[in-house]
């Protein structure tokens, strides 16, 4: 059995939504679900009163599944801390998806707001659009981001992705803001197209690799070698690519990939190369 969810319309002001996930929906029946607590505003809901929701064949291979049809933008903490089941969201998600998430897996069919995956621990979101700010980061005044799990954007991400990550995989096909990889203490991060720059910013490990182009690399990192090719996760991504490292300035030994061919304007790095890491 799974579940079918569907706004009844839309909404002013944000809607906090923690129970939407399968762990919770999947111990209860279809009223015990109607009538789990939501906040709208300031004002506590029945779930019943602002979404449709009924049952039926909504199943794959990752166990429950919630299939979600609609405006979900105001919607907040959908997956919050989910450890298995599916959720598959059919239009545009908002913030907090998949929040401090530990398993299974969320498919969302359109864009998603700011802080996708913050401080997730397990699982895999794949969002088939554009993502906000913060993907996969901390929150604010904390120092622990994303420590496991796979986060996949087949659109753009906005700033500060993997801010404060610790572990795990993103990976971005398309274009990202400022600061990738900021504070980086651990994981992977792969973006497909261009950056705004400032990328890797105070990292002290991990990996960052970039396919599109950068206007310019911060100060505080050191090139040590061209690579032919990079592994990302369970891939091998073909370069060439610049490699450094850094950020020197907290005497970082992140890594930081750079498209050689996307970028010859890096080119005069190469003179600070010993001949024999040059292939």
């Amino acid at each position: 059995m799974g579940i079918l969810i569907s706004p009844k319309r839309l909404f002013d002001v944000p809607v906090h939504a923690r129970c939407i996930t399968p762990d919770t929906f999947s111990t209860l029946s279809l009223s015990e679900i109607l009538n789990l607590e939501v906040h709208e505003g300031n004002r506590k809901r029945k779930l019943k009163e602002l979404f449709e929701v009924s049952t039926g064949p909504y199943t794959s291979p990752e166990g429950f599944t919630i299939w979600m049809k609609g405006d979900f933008s105001k919607v907040r903490y959908i997956g919050y801390g989910m450890s298995t089941g599916k959720i598959v969201l059919e239009g545009v998600a908002g913030m907090h998806l998949g929040e401090e998430m530990k398993g299974g897996f969320i498919q969302v069919y359109g864009d998603a707001g700011s802080w996708v995956g913050s401080m997730m621990r397990g699982g895999k979101i794949e969002v088939f659009g554009d993502v906000g700010d913060y993907t996969g980061a901390a929150y604010r005044g904390s120092g622990r981001g994303m420590r496991g799990g796979e986060i996949i954007v087949h659109g753009n991400a906005l700033n500060e992705t993997g801010c404060y990550m610790r572990g795990g995989l993103i990976k971005v096909y398309g274009s990202v803001g400022q600061f990738t990889g900021m504070h980086m203490h651990g994981g992977t991060i792969m973006v497909g197209g261009e950056t705004e720059g400032r990328d890797g910013a105070e990292m002290t490990k991990g990996k960052i690799v970039i396919l599109g182009k950068v206007p310019s690399l911060l100060p505080t990192f050191k090139i040590e070698a061209i690579k032919p090719r990079v592994k990302v996760g369970e891939e091998r991504v073909e370069g060439p690519f610049y490699m450094f490292t850094g950020d020197l300035a907290e005497n970082g030994e992140g890594k930081l990939y750079v498209s050689k061919n996307k970028n010859p304007h890096l080119k005069e790095f190469e003179k600070y190369l010993s001949p024999v890491k040059v292939r």
